[in-house]
């Protein structure tokens, strides 16, 4: 364990949990939808309010929006035009933030009411807004941000092929693919950040973008990529308009505890592999820091081991230390058949003491500058309150 002491502790942040599992379980909602958790967003905002409310009371200060599976191409299969599309993607980060408004407001009220009348109330707990992008294969249907096959252009072409796989051949032609499928995630990427950078009031109402649940190697070259061309876009225009870019972090899923993508000798890509490449390899912009989410609990002492020497070789190499952010499931299984989930593993605070000593242990490496640290799927407001009891000597 960590002999780190109170002084020279790392920042950690509090993510909020699952959103779209927290609408089923605590607010009865349907979600099975192309839309997912975006769904209630038009129909329901309020319910979308009360879900972040919920996380915030339980002791989150980083909620994601319900944007996760958010884009042109989901809007369009469920009916809705390209102006539709941008509106409720732009709503969605307006009712993040009149949740926090909302609880900032609850906050100061329950300090002024502790407070004596000569001694002013402190200032509100901090809440910061991560704007929540899913992978392309998050607005496939089914999804596929768990197995990474993609169709052509974005995967390989599996037509004729005698099993699936999310690997092009190292042949030169499968290297052209390859390249190409780079291409057009970044587009993809970028077309949809453009949606949030071009308004001006979305944009400053986050503070961090998550790009979530990546199941690819290829996929985090394209989201470097588009992140370097806001960025070259950004430096292009006048001082005045001018956007403040924000912290940004790329987060991966390990189903069963394996990344999703395999070599062409069949072994799926390691951890380190993954962390290389979304802090090394001379690709795209530079990350804030990396993630691993949707991911059973019990996976990620040795997932983080391996992303920490890789955290450690970079800081040695670039004087810096990235953000760790970990967000792991409750350990339910999802049946895709069923569109249901079988409860499995630990719940409430059980599972919060167990992330809490994953965090503890990965910051006692010195090699990263903070964390944030929440839940994804079934996690919900009870396992988020057990997180940050056990967090709080760190906040």
């Amino acid at each position: 364990m960590s002999e780190l002491t109170l002084a020279s502790k790392p920042q950690v942040l509090v993510l909020d949990g699952g959103l779209g599992t927290t609408l089923e379980d605590l607010f009865h909602k349907d979600i099975s939808h192309a839309l997912w958790s975006a769904k209630p967003i038009d129909e329901d905002p309020e319910v979308i309010i009360a879900a972040h409310l919920a996380f915030l009371r339980a002791g989150a200060n980083v909620i994601l929006t319900a944007t996760y599976q958010c884009a042109y191409n989901t809007f369009e299969r469920a009916g809705y035009s390209r102006e539709e599309a941008e509106r409720i993607m732009l709503k969605a980060v307006e009712l993040a933030t009149e949740a926090r408004r909302r609880f900032l407001d609850e906050t100061q009220q329950e300090q002024q009411y502790r407070e004596t009348a000569t001694s002013p109330p402190p200032p509100p707990s901090d809440v910061k807004i991560a704007l929540s992008l899913g992978p392309f294969g998050a607005t496939l249907y089914p999804a596929q941000e768990f197995d990474g096959i993609y169709p052509p252009p974005y995967g390989p072409d599996l037509t004729n092929a005698k099993s699936k796989t999310n690997a092009f051949e190292d042949t030169p032609e499968g290297r052209a693919q390859e390249q190409a499928a780079i291409d057009a995630l970044t587009e993809f990427h970028y077309e949809r950040l453009c949606i949030f950078a071009s308004n001006q009031e979305a944009w400053d109402a986050i503070d961090f973008i998550a790009f979530e649940t990546v199941p690819l190697r290829r996929e985090i070259y394209a989201i470097r990529r588009a992140m370097s061309r806001l960025e070259e876009r950004n430096a292009g225009v006048p001082d005045a308009s001018r956007l403040q870019m924000k912290p940004w972090w790329i987060s991966n899923d390990y189903p069963d505890g394996r990344f999703p993508e395999v070599k062409q000798g069949k072994d799926h890509l390691t951890a380190a592999d993954v962390a290389k490449a979304v802090l090394y390899e001379d690709v795209g912009a530079a990350v804030w820091g990396i993630g691993i989410n949707c991911t059973g609990l019990d996976f990620l002492p040795e997932l983080v081991k391996e992303a920490s020497e890789t955290a450690k070789n970079y800081l040695e190499r670039h004087g810096r230390r990235p953000w760790l952010v970990l967000y792991p499931n409750r350990g339910d299984v999802y049946i895709p058949e069923t569109q249901s989930w079988r409860k499995m593993g630990k719940e409430g605070p059980s599972w919060a003491k167990d992330l809490y000593a994953v965090v503890e242990e990965g910051l006692s490496s010195g090699t990263w500058e903070g964390c944030i640290a929440g839940g994804c799927c079934k996690t919900g407001p009870e396992e988020i309150a057990g997180l940050a009891k056990e967090l709080d000597t760190w906040l």
